[in-house]
């Protein structure tokens, strides 16, 4: 793991600024999930509209109780089973920027199976957003060379890890509600 990098993207977090970095699954856009304001640049530098949500990664467990009021005992299940990256979304999202909840009062998270991104959310300590790197309603890139170069000069700092594993394509989405009922939302 390159510090030099790691802590670059620290600081650009807590700036309230934007990364671009490798995920588990695409390349990925992402602010600290708490500031309305970094929030708020992702969704104009995607040119997406603020009524479509957008995905926050977590480093674990424990940190996902930081920002979900209750989490059902079938999302440890689901975590536990999927090989696949797996989002789930939940009812009742709490200590995240307003902007980042959905209408229906749930957020989307996930925790990603990424040395860098652990790294990241471990050190930062909290939340951060990730949504593909591509303008809204483009095809999502799935490698470095084809992320559109408005959103390579729309963020603040670009992660230098070529060589970094992603599996480029989009995880599965289900939604979780505390009453128990199982939405597949994207496979």
């Amino acid at each position: 793991m390159n510090h030099t990098i790691l802590n670059l993207a620290l600081d650009t977090l807590k700036q309230g600024g934007l990364i671009l970095y490798p995920t588990d699954t695409v390349w990925g856009i992402g602010c600290d999930a708490t500031n309305e304001e970094a929030v708020e640049k992702i969704f104009k530098l995607k040119k997406r509209s603020d009524s479509k949500a957008l995905i926050c990664l977590v480093a674990d467990d424990r940190m996902l109780k930081k920002y979900v009021k209750k989490i059902p005992e079938a999302a440890f299940d689901f975590m536990d089973i999927e090989d696949n990256p797996i989002t789930i979304i939940y009812d009742e999202p709490q200590n995240l920027a307003k902007n980042l909840i959905a209408e229906d009062n749930t957020i989307a998270i996930r925790i990603p199976d990424n040395d860098f991104c652990f790294q990241l959310l471990r050190k930062f300590n909290g939340s951060i957003v990730s949504t593909s790197a591509n303008i809204s309603g483009q095809p999502t890139p799935k490698s470095f060379k084809e992320i559109h170069e408005d959103i390579l000069k729309g963020v603040d700092y670009v992660v230098n890890l070529p060589d970094e594993k992603i599996g480029a394509k989009p995880s599965s989405i289900i939604k979780l509600s505390n009453d128990g009922k199982v939405q597949v939302i994207r496979k």
